[in-house]
């Protein structure tokens, strides 16, 4: 197919034919190159990779479930190495394009799905949200994006990073075809509750510059027209483990040590050629022990407890879903590295909790797309995708167009 963002990868121009007919007959999608198809090799956005396995034997579910629902796949799409990382640039396979904010990155590691969707080559396509990597390219992008909750959709056959924070979620130009997407990838249907509460994540929304957080501000009070007035409070004021700083020291110790345990045995194998980020971040995760692995999974439950019981009955929790607008292309790892640091707080709270999260294309800032998150108690997703469509009937969110770009 035409790709003149660089979305795709070179070994992923291939389609797979849908169902005659079925809820997404007619719609094309697009796949995270860590997602098997069947006769494909998965690449993992890295060429050692893709020349140390052989092709996948089976379909993953959420692909298949996907097709047999009339969706077409089109493609599988540039990823970050082995699916690490926020800016969406690859070493080996480039930097898509994206086309809502020229001259800045797609976004992390899920970059390739989040511009074939904004570019309007596919109407949907899937990425993965281990620490922000549907979240932050959704913003970035303009885009409709849902992390769910863990556990919700199948991670058979998909290149695991950290088992217990990845989820496999979807971008898309409307709300309406979010909605339609989460009805057939879902394990099983939830009723969502009625909406609750709208509660504003404060402490969070500190950690983006004023200018930023006005914009996110903004965007809050146009949901609260929907949703009733906004609460702010303080989601980090939890006994025995308060503050975002801790909670981020929570996700990196349980982060690290799955991920190695995961990728550390190939990684010593095979002495992949990485991007020097990539590197490195691989190589602070090997450091993690097994004692501070094992105190915070036990931390990571208070936090959960504490995130659970305050979203229940419908509650929704208002925060952002990145540091800012996308980054310049090109940046060093010395330039992209306090935006990543101040990304973590960020991604952590739905991590932690196993939380779905919506990115809504909500605000802008210098002209540039600037995203709002919406997270729910484990199990809402439904009730985050119903708001997005209330959201964009009442007109308040948008129906993204597709830009004319010609590359």
């Amino acid at each position: 197919m035409d790709d003149p963002v660089g979305a795709f990868v070179p070994h992923g121009l291939f389609q797979v034919d849908a169902a005659a007919d079925g809820p997404l007959a007619g719609l094309t999608f697009a796949a995270k190159d860590i997602i098997d198809v069947a006769g494909h090799v998965t690449g993992c956005g890295n060429p050692d990779w893709l020349r140390t396995h052989g092709p996948a034997a089976t379909t993953a579910p959420c692909i298949q479930r996907l097709l047999d629902a009339g969706a077409t796949l089109v493609g599988k799409t540039v990823t970050e190495e082995l699916a690490t990382g926020l800016t969406g640039e690859n070493v080996h396979y480039g930097a898509p394009v994206n086309v809502n904010a020229p001259g800045r990155v797609a976004g992390g590691s899920s970059s390739g799905s989040a511009a074939a969707v904004a570019a309007g080559l596919v109407d949907f396509a899937l990425g993965s949200d281990t620490g922000g990597s549907v979240r932050s390219p959704a913003s970035f992008c303009g885009l409709y994006g849902l992390r769910p909750s863990h556990g919700r959709v199948s991670l058979e056959s998909v290149m695991k990073l950290a088992a217990s924070f990845d989820t496999i979620g979807w971008f898309a130009r409307t709300p309406e075809i979010m909605r339609d997407v989460g009805a057939v990838i879902f394990d099983e249907a939830n009723a969502p509750p009625a909406p609750g509460r709208l509660l504003v994540a404060r402490d969070v929304m500190a950690v983006v510059d004023a200018a930023t957080r006005d914009a996110l501000m903004a965007a809050v009070d146009k949901v609260s027209g929907l949703l009733g007035a906004p609460e702010p409070i303080d989601v980090s004021n939890v006994e025995g483990l308060p503050g975002l700083d801790a909670w981020v020291g929570v996700t990196r110790a349980i982060w690290g040590a799955e991920s190695w345990a995961e990728h550390g045995e190939w990684i010593q194998t095979v002495n992949p050629t990485f991007g020097s980020g990539v590197a490195a971040r691989f190589e602070a995760r090997s450091q993690v022990t097994a004692d501070q692995l094992a105190v915070a999974r036990l931390q990571r439950e208070v936090v959960a407890a504490h995130l659970a019981q305050l979203l229940a009955g419908g509650n929704v929790l208002a925060l952002p879903v990145a540091p800012g607008i996308a980054p310049l292309r090109g940046g060093s790892d010395a330039d992209i590295d306090p935006f990543r640091e101040r990304n973590e707080p960020i991604g952590s709270c739905s991590g932690l909790a196993r939380l779905p999260q919506i990115s809504l294309p909500l605000a802008t800032l210098d002209g540039f797309p600037l995203g709002l998150g919406l997270a729910a108690a484990p199990g809402n997703d439904e009730l985050l995708l119903d708001i997005a469509v209330a959201l964009a009937e009442a007109g308040v969110a948008p129906r993204v167009p597709v830009p004319d770009y010609q590359g």
